[in-house]
């Protein structure tokens, strides 16, 4: 008896969950815009996560998770070939849990719903949706997408006794080629994944991220409630992002510091994370405290960054770099350790903006300096973030996929920086 064909107008996204970090955003951007090209986009996430009501035009699908041995049973159903990687028990004692306790859910929603196409992000959702596939027997079509630097994943991972990593390689090596396209969201993402794979890094396509939207231009001309964004204020250095140890703060105020040493100057860093403490605790130390603000989340960023003097982002590693472009589309100049693996893509080698080695709060001061000195051309900036906008990333999603694109070249220029 033959099976029951897919929904062509059905497309699910596996994700985290409504709200949250980079990932969920540029997933979120990827649904609105397949909703607006007609599709019926399925937003699948872990029940515990599906809080607060689904954006206009999607429909979320929590996930509920089922006892982690049903999850290890039905890996090994999936991919007995894996046998001698998944049968580990350390691999199920420590690690993606959550991912693997999600597959008898996301099994039958695959063999009810039947969608067209089924995109992932990050490593473990997409190995659950590889297995998923097979377990529920649907011709659906599977695009895997790497969000972060695979080896530096790997090499942090193993180093936190985070084990799981130390396994992706192999499974990864046996499960991507199973799904219809390979996505990096940036070349560094795509090499760093075929080189501690050995995948073909011709079957890895580099889809750069959906920021540009026209949400995010709309928020660039919401006035936030910020004094210091006032006109005849001292200029305003923007950064953006969680607080955490990859996006190394610290060396962005020392840096700070040293700018400030030299002439008025202020900084707003927008993000909440667990090392607000301390950076609070720097900034007073070096005595710049009056002059630096961690307003957590206080509004859409592109509000402050179409109002700042310049962005700065001092990560030791970013997968793509979404606030860079976010500050481009803005026209707001901007300056970034060169570090793997998106922001020297992004910004053309230093085109267009100036770049400086992780870690150095020397150089990022004086590449601060040069900027406010001399801006470039804010039409420059903006016509550089055209090139990352939802709707050309979304056309090539599908066209990865093998799916129709309703209306590529009216979608591929409706939104512009």
């Amino acid at each position: 008896m033959a099976q029951p064909a897919v929904d062509r107008n059905r497309i699910a996204l596996l994700t985290r969950g409504l709200s949250g970090g980079g990932v969920q955003a540029m997933m979120l951007n990827t649904a609105r815009e397949l909703v607006a090209r007609g599709y019926r986009v399925d937003l699948l996430m872990n029940a515990r996560r599906a809080k607060g009501a689904a954006p206009d035009g999607l429909t979320a699908r929590p996930l509920s998770l089922r006892p982690r041995v049903c999850g290890r049973i039905l890996s090994l159903r999936a991919a007995p070939e894996d046998f001698d990687v998944l049968a580990r028990p350390v691999l199920f004692g420590l690690v993606a849990a959550e991912q693997l306790r999600l597959l008898p859910s996301l099994r039958r929603y695959l063999a009810e719903a039947r969608p067209a196409g089924l995109i992932s992000a990050t490593t473990y959702a997409n190995l659950a949706a590889i297995w998923a596939r097979a377990l529920a027997d649907v011709p659906t079509r599977i695009l895997v997408s790497e969000r972060d630097d695979l080896a530096q994943n790997l090499a942090e991972g193993v180093a936190r006794r985070a084990w799981r990593w130390r396994y992706a390689p192999p499974l990864i090596q046996r499960a991507y080629p199973r799904a219809e396209a390979i996505v990096g969201v940036s070349d560094g993402v795509a090499e760093s994944l075929a080189r501690t794979t050995g995948l073909d890094r011709a079957r890895i396509h580099t889809v750069y991220n959906p920021v540009v939207t026209d949400g995010l231009l709309a928020a660039a001309a919401e006035a936030p409630d910020e004094p210091w964004l006032d006109a005849g204020e001292p200029p305003v250095i923007v950064a953006a992002g969680r607080l955490v140890q990859k996006k190394d703060y610290p060396t962005l105020l020392r840096a700070f510091a040293r700018l400030r040493a030299e002439r008025p100057v202020r900084l707003l860093i927008l993000g909440e994370g667990r090392e607000r403490g301390r950076l609070e605790a720097l900034a007073s130390t070096l005595g710049v405290a009056a002059d630096v603000k961690l307003p957590g989340w206080a509004g859409a960023p592109a509000g402050y960054m179409a109002r700042a003097a310049a962005f700065a982002l001092s990560s030791t590693r970013e997968g793509f770099g979404n606030v860079i472009v976010e500050a481009l589309a803005c026209g707001l100049p901007v300056v970034s350790t060169d570090c793997p693996s998106g922001p020297a893509e992004i910004l053309g080698g230093g085109r267009y903006g100036r770049l400086v080695p992780p870690g150095d709060d020397a150089a990022l001061a004086k590449a601060l300096a040069e900027t406010l000195a001399t801006p470039p051309d804010p039409a420059i900036l903006k016509a550089r973030a055209g090139e990352f906008t939802a709707a050309r990333a979304t056309s090539r999603y599908l066209e990865l996929l093998g799916l129709p694109d309703p209306a590529p070249a009216a979608a591929a220029s409706s939104t512009s920086a």
